[in-house]
C-alpha cells in the first residue's frame, strides 16, 4: 500500500507543470527588443525612449518578486500568482489603449493642463504594471517548485527560468507576425498586439496559477531526508533572520557579478557582431546569431541546476564564474572571427543562466523553504541593481571609445572588466557555507 508521502510524490507533478508554463509566459518581458524599430518607425521614438520602458520593467519586476515573495509567504502563492496575470493583462491592455496616443489628466472632470506622453504613458503601464505583475508571477512558481521538490531543487528552478529565458524563442516571431513588416501600418498593429498578449496572458497565467499551491506542513518527498548541514533540515529563517547573516550579502554581491555578466553580453550580442563582423562573414543573420545566444541561456538554467544537485551549490557556482570568466576572455581578444564571438557570449550567458537557477535553490538551502518567496526577494534585489545600472554603463563605455574612433578597444575594455568580475564572484563563492548559527524566525 503506498504511503501519503508516496501518493503525494506522484501528485506532485501537476504542481510542476503549471508553474513552468507560466514562466514561459511571464517571459515576454523579454520580448520587448520585437517591438523597439517598430515602436520607432512608428512614432520617431529614439532609442533612449524604445528602451526606457523594459529599464524600468526590470525594476519593477525586482519589486514585484519582493513584495510578491513576502505576500505569498503569508497567503500562499495562488492568490499572488492570479493577481499577477491580472495586473500584466491590466498593463498590456493599458498600453494598447494609451499607448499610442498618451493621457490627458482630468480633475473632478476639468481639464488639468496636464498630459503624458505615449513614451511615458509606455514606462508606467508596460513598464511598471507588466514588471510588477511579472515579479508577482515570477516568485510564485519558484516558492512552489522549491518547496514541491526539496530533493531537486536545482533541477526543477532550472526548468523554471529556463521557461523565462527560452520565452523569447517563442513569442518573438510571433509578435513579429502580429505586428507585420509594413511600417504604414504599425500604428494600428502596435495596440493590436498589445490587447492580444494582454488577453493571453489572463488566461494563461491565471489559468495556471491555480496550480500554485504549497505542500502540506511537514510533507516530504517518499524517501527523502534533508542534508543536516542544511536550514531544511529544520531551521527556517526570516527575513530578518536572513539579513543577520553574512552569508546573504556574499550571496547578494556573487549575483550581482554573475548577473552582470550575463545581462551585459546579452544586450551586446546583436551590435558587437554587427561592429566586429563583416557582413558576408557572418554566415547567418545576426538575429539569427541572437537566437542561438538564447539558446544557451535557456539551456545553461537547467543544465546548471541540474547539476547542482549533484555536485553541490558551491562547486558548481565556481565552476560557472570560471566559465564565465573564460569566455569574457575569448571576446576580450578582440577576434574577428564570428565563431569564437559567438562562442564567448554563448558561454557568458550559458553560465549567467546557472545563477538564476541555483540562487533561488541556494536560498531554500541555507534559510529553510518556508520563507523562500520573501528571503530570495531580496537576494533577488542584486539582479535588479545589476539589470538597471550595469549595461547602461558599460555602453557608456562603449560609446566614448567609439566616438574616439576606436570601438573595438571598448569593446575589449568592458570584457576586460566582466573577466575580472567573473573571477572575483568565483573567489567569493569559496567563502560560503550554511549558517550554522540559530536565528529567530
Amino acid at each position: 500500500m503506498a504511503t501519503p508521502a508516496m501518493q503525494l510524490s506522484v501528485s506532485r507533478t501537476k504542481y510542476a507543470v503549471a508553474p513552468i508554463l507560466m514562466q514561459v509566459l511571464l517571459g515576454m518581458l523579454y520580448s520587448w527588443s520585437v517591438f523597439r524599430v517598430p515602436l520607432a518607425k512608428a512614432y520617431g521614438w529614439s532609442n533612449v525612449q524604445t528602451n526606457a520602458p523594459f529599464s524600468y520593467s526590470i525594476l519593477a519586476l525586482v519589486a514585484g518578486t519582493l513584495l510578491g515573495g513576502l505576500w505569498q509567504d503569508r497567503v500562499g502563492p495562488r492568490l499572488v500568482a492570479s493577481v499577477g496575470g491580472v495586473l500584466i493583462c491590466l498593463g498590456w491592455l493599458l498600453s494598447a489603449l494609451f499607448g499610442h496616443t498618451g493621457v490627458t489628466v482630468h480633475l473632478f472632470g476639468v481639464n488639468s493642463g496636464i498630459s503624458i506622453g505615449p513614451a511615458t504613458v509606455l514606462i508606467l503601464t508596460y513598464g511598471c504594471i507588466v514588471g510588477l505583475g511579472t515579479g508577482f508571477g515570477y516568485v510564485a512558481p519558484i516558492a512552489t517548485l522549491v518547496k514541491w521538490f526539496p530533493d531537486k531543487r536545482g533541477m526543477m528552478v532550472g526548468l523554471a527560468v529556463m521557461g523565462i529565458g527560452v520565452s523569447p524563442l517563442i513569442f518573438a516571431p510571433f509578435i513579429e507576425f502580429l505586428i507585420g513588416k509594413d511600417p504604414a501600418r504599425y500604428a494600428s498593429t502596435i495596440p493590436s498586439t498589445f490587447m492580444v498578449i494582454a488577453f493571453i496572458c489572463l488566461i494563461g497565467v491565471v489559468g495556471a496559477a491555480q496550480f500554485c499551491k504549497a505542500p502540506p506542513a511537514g510533507w516530504k518527498p517518499a524517501g527523502w531526508e534533508p542534508s543536516t548541514r542544511s536550514a531544511a533540515s529544520g531551521e527556517q529563517r526570516g527575513p530578518g533572520a536572513m539579513l543577520a547573516t553574512w552569508q546573504f550579502y556574499v550571496l547578494w554581491v556573487v549575483y550581482l557579478l554573475g548577473a552582470s555578466v550575463g545581462l551585459t553580453a546579452i544586450s551586446q550580442v546583436a551590435p558587437l557582431l554587427a561592429v566586429t563582423i563583416p557582413k558576408a562573414d557572418l554566415l547567418i543573420s545576426v538575429a539569427a546569431w541572437v537566437g542561438v545566444v538564447a539558446v544557451f541561456n535557456g539551456v545553461g538554467r537547467l543544465a546548471w541546476g541540474s547539476v547542482s544537485d549533484k555536485l553541490g551549490r558551491v562547486r558548481t557556482m565556481l565552476v560557472m564564474g570560471l566559465c564565465a570568466a573564460i569566455a569574457c576572455g575569448a571576446v576580450v581578444r578582440g577576434a574577428t572571427n564570428v565563431w569564437q564571438l559567438v562562442a564567448g557570449l554563448s558561454l557568458g550567458v550559458f553560465a549567467f543562466g546557472g545563477y538564476l537557477a541555483l540562487m533561488p535553490s541556494v536560498t531554500a538551502d541555507y534559510y529553510g523553504p518556508k520563507h523562500v518567496g520573501a528571503n530570495y526577494g531580496l537576494v533577488f534585489t542584486a539582479f535588479g541593481v545589476s539589470g538597471f545600472f550595469v549595461p547602461p554603463y558599460f555602453a557608456g563605455i562603449v560609446d566614448k571609445a567609439k566616438a574616439a574612433g576606436n570601438i573595438a578597444a571598448g569593446y575589449n575594455q568592458v570584457y576586460l572588466i566582466l573577466a575580472g568580475m567573473a573571477l572575483v564572484a568565483a573567489v567569493l563563492v569559496l567563502a560560503l557555507r550554511p549558517p550554522r548559527e540559530p536565528a529567530a524566525i
